[in-house]
């Protein structure tokens, strides 16, 4: 490997490892939140039990978040100094200010939300967590809008040979930003609701603090129906987008060589190879690709090849055509995750709101315990899709790959740091999955202090039997 694969392979690596904890941290946030909102207003104990042990996934994962994506900063520098020698007045903005406004609203809320429980009034202690949520979802936007510079740049010009920003409101504004955040960020909120309904669920299956843990289920997956259903209706406008502004990305999510037919067949899936430009066995639904990129029954989607010839009178000799495996399955891995968690999100609030919880089978709690996993999958595969997609560029359009790396790095260097950032990341991982384990074997309390809580005609206070919850 060279240089250059071995840079790429080192900032996916630490990218897709942090990744893992800042979706959940925005999504375990908001449902902090909303847990005590409901002790606020209610007045009912369960709900601030709820904040509390929830909230104790949400402190571990925020101190591995933060120490790994220290690391994300310190790449730019090392790795890709040429890439920041070129944007770093336009990309280094948004990221300055992800670290002192939003990074820091969030770390001084989080610090008076854990030792003001008993020293801050309910509604200032409420309003510590709401605002710990806003600066999460604030950090989410800074960072998006750089992204989003480096798939459409805007709000720039070039001069002495480096990108400067010329319009900080043109980056706010920028189409891809517009559709690429509450896609993420709903997409982190279903992330935070499918594991507290796992962890719900598994719970309810060993028959353990069981109206604590309905309760939590029941607005957990409350929240990651209405996320999901979000995320769907918000990819489907970024697919739009990226037929105008990214049509090669969307040319190899969908492995499509040649210009398509008018309208245009969606492939499930197909035997792709890329040495002959070709694709053998294909299967395809009729009418879904036009669907997907115009919302009508009609349209022609330009295919690679086409693209390719375009782009070489554009910008110069080269291939511009993306790893097509790699962007067209993990594009099918998104989406297969996206609707395995619609169709479980749609059935567990079919039966909280028929209040048949207490019948469902134990293939349904079982399945729910499994499906934690799937939204770290399909956020894993939607970040491939979109940075692999978008090669050979790192800005594109503008700078390509191979010309953003450092100069002066050697392979040797490289190796070091990819192995040791490995093994301390794989030794992080280790300590949060022994500390959520544990977390949640511990539980929020004694079955005497949840038979104590009051009974209401509230649907989330309805209380049920251990042998009733499943039969």
């Amino acid at each position: 490997m060279d240089i250059v694969d071995l840079a790429r392979l080192q900032f996916a690596t630490t990218t897709i490892f942090h990744y893992i904890f800042v979706p959940l941290s925005i999504g375990l946030t908001l449902l902090v939140a909303i847990m005590e909102t409901l002790y606020v207003r209610k007045g009912d104990e369960i709900y601030k039990r709820m904040a509390q042990f929830w909230g104790k996934f949400l402190l571990i994962n925020f101190a591995v978040g933060v120490v790994t994506g220290i690391l994300q900063e310190f790449q730019f520098g090392m790795n890709w100094s040429d890439f920041s020698r070129f944007v770093g007045d336009v990309f280094g903005a948004p990221l300055a200010i992800e670290a002192l406004l939003a990074f820091f609203l969030e770390s001084t809320f989080i610090g008076l939300w854990i030792f003001g429980w008993d020293r801050l009034s309910k509604r200032m202690h409420l309003a510590s967590m709401w605002l710990v949520a806003i600066g999460t979802t604030l950090s989410a936007l800074w960072i998006l809008a750089a992204n989003s510079f480096m798939q459409r740049p805007v709000g720039f010009e070039i001069n002495n040979g480096r990108a400067e920003m010329t319009d900080v409101f043109a980056l706010l504004t920028n189409g891809q930003l517009l559709w690429e955040f509450p896609h993420t960020v709903f997409a982190a909120f279903l992330t935070g609701a499918f594991l507290i309904a796992g962890i719900s669920a598994y719970k309810l299956l060993k028959r353990k603090d069981v109206v604590f843990f309905k309760k939590s289920f029941q607005i957990s997956i409350i929240v990651g129906l209405i996320s999901s259903i979000a995320v769907a209706l918000f990819g489907h406008q970024q697919a739009e987008y990226l037929v105008h502004t990214q049509p090669m990305k969307m040319a190899a999510s969908e492995a499509l060589w040649e210009t398509s037919d008018d309208p245009a067949p969606w492939t499930v899936f197909a035997t792709i190879d890329p040495d002959k430009q070709e694709n053998g066995f294909e299967f395809k639904i009729p009418y879904m690709l036009s669907v997907l990129s115009y919302s009508k029954f009609s349209g022609s989607v330009p295919g690679m090849k086409e693209l390719q010839a375009e782009y070489e009178q554009t910008y110069g000799p080269g291939n511009y055509i993306p790893p097509v495996r790699t962007t067209f399955w993990s594009f099918r891995i998104m989406i297969a995750g996206g609707m395995g968690m619609i169709f479980l999100a749609m059935y567990g609030v079919y039966l909280t709101m028929r209040k048949k919880l207490d019948l469902a089978n134990k293939w349904f709690w079982r399945m729910m315990v499994a499906a934690i996993s799937l939204p770290f999958i399909s956020n894993t595969a939607g970040w491939i899709m979109t940075e692999m997609g978008r090669q050979p560029w790192t800005v594109f359009g503008l700078l390509r790959t191979e010309d953003s790396v450092s100069p002066n790095v050697t392979t040797g260097q490289v190796w070091f740091s990819l192995i040791s950032f490995s093994t301390i990341y794989l030794i992080l991982l280790f300590i949060l999955i022994f500390l959520f384990v544990r977390v949640a074997k511990q539980g929020p309390g004694s079955e005497h202090e949840e038979k104590a809580e009051p009974k209401s005609e509230d649907p989330f206070d309805q209380e049920v039997s251990h042998d009733a919850i499943i039969k």
